[in-house]
């Protein structure tokens, strides 16, 4: 049986995907810039955004504990939604011509680091605050997955190539 790149394909779709994956970064890096406007890119800032600094008197902004209600509703949206992309990323991955360890890599990291940053701001919010590191490792570790599986994704959409012909 023949494989199916994603290089290979009709210059329609290689543009639809390219389309989509500009669309998606926008949205990716949007949320990025909102976790840094919450400080939450320290362990510091991780732990005061879910537990609240109302009992620091130095506080340039005062933030409250999320309630439980909040806390389901951030966790179940993430998941929701960072499951879906990279899902769809991890599909458009598998007709990449990269190495297989490196795909299968970048193709499940991304569940992984999903369970272990929400189910570490959960646990942050319970109250084990030495989670805020693994929170913020597994946080960066989705982002350079993302970015990878995007970078190599262009680098084989060869949109240059057919745009002529159309």
């Amino acid at each position: 049986m023949k494989s199916i790149f994603v290089g290979d394909l009709s210059y329609p779709l290689r543009l639809m995907i390219g389309c989509f994956l500009v669309v998606l970064s926008v949205g990716f890096f949007t949320g990025i810039s909102f976790v840094g406007q919450t400080d939450s890119m320290t362990p510091e800032g991780v732990v005061e955004n879910y537990n609240g600094n109302a009992d620091q008197e130095d506080a340039m902004v005062m933030k409250f504990k999320k309630s439980p209600r909040e806390m389901l509703t951030i966790i179940h949206t993430h998941v929701l939604s960072l499951s879906f992309i990279f899902f769809l990323t991890g599909i458009l991955l598998g007709f990449a011509r990269i190495n297989k360890r490196l795909q299968i890599i970048l193709m499940v990291e991304p569940f992984v680091s999903i369970l272990l940053t929400f189910g570490g701001i959960y646990l942050v919010w319970l109250g084990y605050e030495w989670m805020k590191y693994i929170v913020i490792i597994s946080g960066i570790a989705m982002t350079l997955a993302y970015v990878g599986s995007v970078l190599i994704l262009f680098s084989q959409l060869n949109l240059h190539k057919g745009a002529t012909s159309v």
